[in-house]
């Protein structure tokens, strides 16, 4: 089983589709084993986008992230990095695919909904800078018991 970082982003918190999004990951059996709502600091915000720090819109970039909160997700489930991608959609919502959360409710590039991690090594460095050790849940889930 593997576990990925989704970041829910300005734009997101901003627009009341949290729980739209959240919902697609629940309805596709995928676990959420810790979420938090969390404001970014620059220290923050610069170590998880520092490679796009020498880019011309990094400085608007970090402004969008502090424009309000956002909410981090650890979410687990085999195959989940790509699962989670796929679902995503395209970066760039002009590119997403209709279905696709960013192709349903991303406006611009510039607010795209949600991050999400691209990689099993990527995740594992994300989560820990989002989450403490203790802020993932272990936990049996009610529908996987054959009752």
């Amino acid at each position: 089983m593997e576990t990925t970082l989704v970041l829910l982003k300005p734009d997101c918190v901003q627009r009341n589709l949290m729980g739209e999004v959240i919902s697609r990951f629940e309805k596709k059996g995928l676990t959420i084993r810790g979420m938090k709502m969390l404001r970014l600091d620059d220290s923050l915000i610069t170590e998880h986008y520092g490679f796009l720090a020498d880019k011309p819109f990094f400085p608007s970039l970090v402004e969008y992230m502090k424009s309000s909160p956002i909410v981090a997700m650890a979410i687990s489930w085999a195959n989940v990095v790509k699962t989670v991608r796929t679902m995503s959609g395209a970066t760039n919502p002009v590119e997403a695919q209709p279905g696709t959360i960013r192709g349903d409710y991303a406006l611009s590039i510039d607010g795209n909904i949600m991050h999400a991690s691209d990689s099993e090594e990527t995740a594992k460095e994300e989560l820990e800078r989002f989450f403490e050790k203790n802020e993932i849940f272990e936990y049996e889930r009610l529908d996987s018991k054959v009752l």
